[in-house]
């Protein structure tokens, strides 16, 4: 099986390692598309992801143009539960616009997210892929089991102040956001598709309903890119947003990203660049090891289960009960 590392988790959006649950070897950032990934960070794990954009705005109907920039952050914590993360996610920008009567500004927080995520069905976990020792072509022949996804839920809250420009409302509000996350992984890893369902501000007068589809493919160990598409729709703003990207790994919790985004219509058409950076804290974690199935019915059989408090290796076990069976033929 190949190691982690080489097959570049840390772009591949949160790739799960077979043998210790969430947490992998490299970063495992959501940067720089806009999907959230089935998997968490690992327990105690904390993870910062931070960017900067710039965009511009031309409506040919409303005759107007606008430029701007903007800053979005993300904090991911897992805690509890190795499926369960808890997630803050940021975003404030500010633009100025120019109409041939008049120019103005607005500003404000645009996205205030706090919500949790959980994995509900994990393909990988008690799976291990037979080998054919026989037959070299029958283990290249594709692997039917990676078209299982895995499977997350979120929910969340977003918190809108009063007259914020970016709101529907002039007043304050606290509305749900879900999503469903499936994720796909292909070519031991290399290949991973990321699916979002989203229903945002649901209990408002202006409900939106989403999806972004992601491809990402890892290169090397170092580099990775992605394509996206998202689309979202409301009674009050529809529209549908290509985007494509590429990350670079500086080291196991360190990695740099740039994107660039576009829409596919004139009113308005948008179009977003930007650079960004993901960091992980990740020294108090301790791994969680899983045990494979066929693994658990061996010692199962054997009536050999381990036990978590005995601390004796297996060799001196065998030991123990070579001697006692010496000792029983002799009493």
């Amino acid at each position: 099986m190949l190691k982690i590392k080489n097959l570049f988790v840390a772009t591949l959006f949160l790739i799960p390692q077979f043998f210790f649950a969430q947490f992998t070897d490299v970063i495992n950032s959501n940067r720089p598309g806009e999907t959230m990934s089935a998997f968490a960070v690992g327990k105690s794990v904390i993870q910062a992801e931070a960017g900067v954009y710039a965009i511009k705005e031309k409506h040919d109907l409303l005759d107007y143009d606008g430029s701007g920039f903007g800053t979005d952050l993300t904090f991911r914590y897992g805690a509890f539960l190795e499926k369960l993360e808890f997630i803050l996610d940021l975003q404030y920008q500010t633009e100025s616009f120019n109409t041939p009567y008049t120019s103005y500004k607005k500003n404000n927080f645009r996205q205030t997210v706090l919500g949790a995520k959980y994995l509900i069905y994990d393909p990988f976990k008690n799976y291990e892929k037979k080998k054919n020792i026989y037959s070299y072509n029958a283990n290249r022949k594709f692997d039917w089991h990676q078209l299982i996804p895995a499977v997350s839920a979120f929910a969340g809250a977003n918190f809108v102040g009063a007259k914020n420009p970016y709101s529907f409302s002039p007043d304050a509000t606290i509305s749900p956001k879900i999503m469903l996350i499936t994720q796909n992984q292909f070519a031991g890893g290399r290949w991973v598709f990321v699916t979002n369902i989203i229903a945002d501000h649901i209990t408002t007068d202006f409900p939106s309903y989403g999806y972004v589809l992601t491809l990402t493919h890892g290169f090397n160990e170092r580099w990775s890119g992605f394509v996206e598409n998202q689309g979202f729709k409301s009674d009050f703003y529809s529209d549908a947003i290509g985007r494509v990207g590429a990350a670079y790994l500086i080291n196991p919790n360190l990695q740099v990203d740039a994107s660039f985004s576009s829409n596919f219509k004139n009113s308005p058409s948008i179009m977003y660049g930007g650079v960004g950076v993901s960091w992980r804290y990740d020294a108090k974690y301790k791994e969680e090891q899983m045990q494979f199935r066929k693994d658990a019915k061996k010692a199962k059989d054997k009536n050999k289960l381990p036990d978590p408090k005995n601390k004796k290796s297996k060799k001196e076990i065998d030991f123990q009960e070579q001697e006692r069976k010496r000792k029983s033929q002799y009493e």
